[in-house]
């Protein structure tokens, strides 16, 4: 008992952490195939449908960079717990009017507030890695996504045939609400304090935007950022799609792809960190890129549907070793630049890639073919392996 009482004593800001992060997944995960269910039954059309899902992104893009200016302004404790009261309250009210516009305004409005939790969550575990060590960055994504992509999307087609949509909509209110009372667990430890006095107003925001022109480094785990981002967006819109009417594989079949890569994804988040203190960044990289470009590969040249299921582990353990790089990355660039700061623009460019992944795919697709752009992304990763092998032979031959 005593060994278990100094475990979690010598881990309880990551296991609180874990512990929110988590259930706050699982809030996200039920809302999103919740609404997607909603939306169907409301009748909406394919127009409908696709402006519903991008309005879950369109207010993160908005607001991201000024939540980064806030969290220094007001301490990310405090906007943490008034975007869970405000996104829970939104959720409440979804079921008070039966319509597709009314749907819609709702989850473009959580969408402009949802950055208040997690701009929140990336500045304070990019403070704490420093102390519970890089081998965990992968935890704060992984964590998130498990509730997100797995826990959540399973729940939430037994809640609504169980309770309804109605009474969906208020437990998914309430428990955004009631992540309130976990917040303690990660903000009261954490004692968050800004670098620098900020207040939000145009000049602080294009000040934040003008780092990515100014720093090099930033820049450039950014431009990494946003192509995973589009990447994993493009997968899991695409993915079924291929599978269904280039392959012949069912429905059920076709949506396992999108867990499969998932779950390496994940698996790679929670278990893979340890390599990079032991690699070094380079070679973790490297190793990402090197995962990734190979399912792609498979993916955007498959004939055989034996093609796709090797290619979907690959791109996953591939994404995520990339994703346990660039938060570490952040984090060390957080320290050095502000961290509200940093994490505004790391809450901003990978749902752009996202975006991006998910729009510029559909109409490129229509086009070429949606699984030769598969292919399209080989470049980019090749070019993150150059710029990573230049700059370590650099730093080589300067001899630090």
């Amino acid at each position: 008992m005593n060994s278990l009482q100094a475990f979690v004593a010598r881990h309880r800001f990551l296991l609180g952490f874990v512990l929110l992060t988590s259930t706050a997944g699982i809030s996200v995960g039920l809302a999103k195939v919740t609404t997607s269910l909603y939306a169907l039954s409301l009748g909406a059309s394919a127009t409908s449908f696709g402006l519903i899902a991008g309005a879950q992104s369109i207010g993160i893009l908005f607001m991201s960079l000024a939540v980064g200016v806030m969290v220094d302004q007001y301490g990310p404790g405090r906007l943490f717990r008034i975007g869970c009261v405000l996104v829970g309250l939104v959720y409440l009210a979804v079921p008070l009017f039966a319509s597709v516009p009314w749907l819609l305004a709702c989850t473009a409005l959580v969408s402009f507030v949802m950055p208040l939790r997690f701009v929140s969550l990336n500045t304070v575990f990019m403070q704490q890695l420093e102390r519970v060590g890089e081998a965990k960055a992968g935890w704060f994504r992984g964590s998130h996504m498990l509730g997100m992509f797995l826990l959540g999307p399973v729940l939430a087609a037994g809640l609504v045939e169980w309770i309804g949509f109605a009474a969906s909509y208020w437990l998914i209110g309430a428990t955004f609400v009631a992540a309130v009372l976990l917040a303690p667990l990660v903000f009261g430890p954490a004692r968050y304090r800004a670098d620098a006095p900020r207040s939000l107003s145009w000049r602080e925001l294009r000040g934040q935007l003008a780092l990515l022109a100014d720093d090099a480094s930033l820049r450039d785990v950014s431009v990494i950022e946003f192509v995973g981002g589009a990447v994993h967006m493009y997968y899991s819109f695409f993915i079924v799609a291929i599978a269904v009417h280039g392959f012949g594989l069912g429905a059920s079949h076709a949506a396992g792809l999108i867990s499969v890569q998932g779950a390496f994804y994940i698996a790679a988040l929670f278990v893979l960190g340890a390599g990079l203190p032991r690699l070094g960044e380079a070679r973790f990289y490297l190793a990402g890129f090197t995962l990734a470009s190979a399912g792609l590969l498979l993916i955007g040249l498959a004939h055989a549907p034996a093609w796709l299921w090797l290619g979907a582990p690959l791109l996953g353990l591939g994404l995520g070793i990339q994703q346990i790089a660039n938060l570490a990355r952040f984090a060390r660039i957080g320290a050095r630049l502000g961290r509200g700061k940093v994490a505004g623009l790391m809450a901003l460019v990978g749902p752009a890639g996202g975006l991006f992944g998910s729009v510029a795919g559909g109409v490129l697709g229509e086009l070429f073919g949606l699984q030769p752009l598969f292919l399209c992304f080989v470049p980019c990763f090749l070019w993150f392996a150059w710029r990573v092998l230049a700059r370590r032979d650099a730093v080589l031959v300067q001899g630090v």
